[in-house]
């Protein structure tokens, strides 16, 4: 018996996988669009300002998502990354290194608000304690990866090459979520994933998991239309690549 199911195998040829990602990237980019004009309505417009920080705080709804996506990202990719070096399916692949640039687009947006919330709340714009220098560290294995990948021209050597480092990088994501609680740092401990109950009104849950799911979305609409542009990349002398331009020539 296979391990990866029927369908799945069927859909991680590059040839099925280009038309799924070229459906599933529009639908997520419409309901992408659709949650942060919500999101950002209740964040930034119904919801309450905070009893400490005030309006300040209405970073988070930006912040706290973006944070939590740098970490999702990489775990995607470091498992995509794997899938593709294991298996040698180049669907899996092109996934991981679509994943790299949005994963640190997000990291760089969550140490950029986080910035710029610190500034009003402690006073500057920058302290090296756990929270802030591991997330600044996972930027940097995302650099690392797409350097890697690009300076490496044979695309087996570099699956193989950047799956590895992305594995290895994996250590880093439980360092970033438990150093609240391993050391002492100025970020508060968890509110929203609380085993209980979340220590934050429903008013400024709600847009804050619509911002959550809008990044999401957003995430899988830009990484399918990359990972498109990946595997045209790749398989540019192959027939279904010749036949895909060719048809689109002719209309």
């Amino acid at each position: 018996m296979s391990i990866i199911p029927n369908w799945l195998h069927r859909l991680s040829s590059p040839k099925n996988f280009y038309r799924f990602a070229g459906i599933a990237s529009n639908w997520c980019g419409w309901i992408a669009l659709v949650l942060i004009i919500a999101g950002l309505y209740y964040g930034l417009v119904d919801s309450p300002p905070d009893y400490q920080q005030g309006d300040s705080a209405r970073i988070m709804y930006v912040h706290v998502p973006a944070a939590w996506m740098s970490m999702f990202v990489y775990v995607v990719m470091a498992s995509s990354a794997a899938v593709g070096m294991i298996w040698r399916i180049k669907a899996s692949s092109a996934f991981a290194n679509a994943s790299a640039p949005v994963g640190a687009m997000f990291t760089a947006l969550a140490l950029l608000t986080g910035m710029l919330w610190g500034k009003p709340m402690w006073g500057t714009y920058w302290v090296w304690d756990a929270r802030l220098t591991s997330e600044l560290i996972l930027l940097f294995l995302y650099l690392g990866y797409m350097a890697l990948n690009s300076a490496i021209e044979d695309r087996e050597t570099a699956a193989r090459a950047t799956a590895i480092l992305a594995l290895v990088g994996v250590v880093n994501i439980p360092i970033i979520h438990y150093s609240v609680e391993w050391w002492n740092t100025l970020h508060q401990g968890a509110t929203v994933t609380k085993l209980d109950k979340p220590s934050i009104h429903i008013s400024m849950l709600i847009p804050l998991l619509l911002m959550a799911f809008a990044f999401k979305f957003y995430y899988l609409s830009n990484v399918f239309r990359r990972a498109r542009c990946e595997l045209l990349e790749r398989e540019q002398g192959k027939l279904w690549v010749r036949e895909l331009v060719g048809g689109e020539r002719g209309e």
